[in-house]
């Protein structure tokens, strides 16, 4: 077995504590009492964004029913802390396992996430035990909030882009003495987490990723082609591919025409000023990520729970509410240079974790070529993009199983 070693952490991180005023929650009980609705849109589906039934029925319930103390009281249970890297506040969790020789793992969110995302996996991964697991399967978690999100600082300059992100994460697991680590990650947190990987450094043991970067490079720009629906890129496919790669490609044409918000984001933040302003106008923006997620939402606030409930929603959109960070998260995207899909040439030992209704199901021909030290593929019968709001114990399992043959 190796050996994990822990140096002395570095001075430089402080305690946190989360309490929001109750004026901040009368203000946006009064906010969203005042929202001026539109007419009903003329379609009976989702396929023009989030229907006008679900924003009032999210609306309502935010309004009457909604409790924020809860998730801010469970947030508070946790050791939060804060550290200053490159001038800029980091907000993280860091939550030890009581079993000292368990594997040092730093999990990122991506958007519309939050560290609200990964609450429901702490638990699994820290105190296996109690959790239908193993004492050796037990992980020491840090879950950072990206910066312009939750509670980390709000660049105030361009250069916070992921491949930065990626290099904080490092010296964020440096400062707090951790030897060897292992990183997972999706959405925003695929991406870093390949980037971690990329740079390699000498701790770093391996990564999971459940929204891999695999597709070969000519496939993604040929897919992104489509985004404007002036061409179909399907019509240009080449000739020799599998009916596993063909439908990844039919899922990622369907994404990229359906990608708006990102563009949106990537090119106008600074337009998304209402996003500071009208908290139902920030709620169906954040909602309404990827067609497989707002069904899914859709069904919550219809009365239906499955993977996500309307207290799950609502813990993470009023977190961005209440630290005003709709704007602050999007400038990400305009930071960013770098495809979210594409093999970027990780060499490190890597994991892939493919959700049925993730944006696209990676073929194991894609991760093999993408990730040749790869360690763990495995497709599940369940989920989508963000696996460990939706799926908590599935995502547990893939972790603890792709980084056994690390310890």
């Amino acid at each position: 077995m190796a050996t994990r070693t822990m140096t002395r952490p570095t001075a430089d991180i402080r305690p946190f504590h989360v309490e929001f005023p109750e004026s901040d929650l009368e203000d946006l009980r009064r906010r969203i009492a005042a929202t001026r609705w539109p007419e009903k849109q003329n379609v009976a589906d989702q396929s023009q964004g989030v229907p006008l039934e679900t924003s009032q029925a999210l609306a309502r319930y935010w309004e009457k029913e909604y409790d924020w103390r809860r998730v801010e009281a469970r947030i508070n249970e946790l050791p939060n802390h804060i550290t200053t890297i490159d001038g800029l506040d980091i907000h993280f969790v860091h939550v030890r396992s009581k079993h000292e020789d368990a594997m040092p793992l730093i999990v990122t969110h991506g958007w519309p996430g939050s560290i609200i995302e990964q609450m429901k996996i702490i638990g699994p991964l820290t105190d296996p035990t109690a959790h239908g697991g193993n004492a050796s399967d037990a992980f020491h978690l840090v879950i950072p909030s990206l910066p312009g999100y939750g509670f980390s600082g709000k660049p105030t300059e361009p250069g916070w882009g992921p491949e930065h992100v990626a290099t904080a994460w490092i010296e964020l697991m440096r400062r707090l003495g951790y030897s060897r680590f292992v990183a997972q990650g999706g959405d925003w947190g695929a991406l870093i987490t390949d980037l971690i990987g990329l740079q390699a450094p000498p701790e770093l043991a391996g990564i999971l990723t459940n929204m891999p970067g695999a597709v070969p490079p000519d496939l993604d720009l040929l897919m992104q082609s489509g985004i404007s629906g002036a061409s179909d890129p399907l019509a240009k496919l080449p000739d020799g591919l599998s009916a596993e790669e063909r439908k990844a490609c039919e899922e990622l044409a369907f994404f990229w025409q359906h990608s708006a918000y990102a563009l949106m984001m990537a090119t106008r933040p600074e337009t998304l000023t209402g996003f500071a302003d009208s908290p139902v106008a920030l709620a169906s923006y954040l909602i309404d990520h990827d067609a497989a997620s707002l069904e899914l939402i859709c069904r919550a606030f219809a009365g239906e729970t499955v993977g996500l409930s309307r207290d799950d929603v609502l813990d993470n959109v009023t977190l961005y509410w209440l630290t005003n960070t709709g704007v602050s998260s999007a400038r990400l995207y305009s930071e960013n240079k770098l495809s979210f899909f594409a093999a970027k040439g990780v060499t490190v030992p890597a994991a892939v974790s493919v959700f049925p209704c993730e944006l696209y199901e990676a073929p194991r021909s894609w991760a093999e070529r993408a990730y040749p030290n790869l360690i763990h593929y495995n497709k599940l019968d369940r989920g989508g993009h963000f696996a460990a709001f939706e799926q908590p114990m599935l995502l547990t399992e893939e972790l603890r199983t792709a980084f056994r043959s690390l310890r």
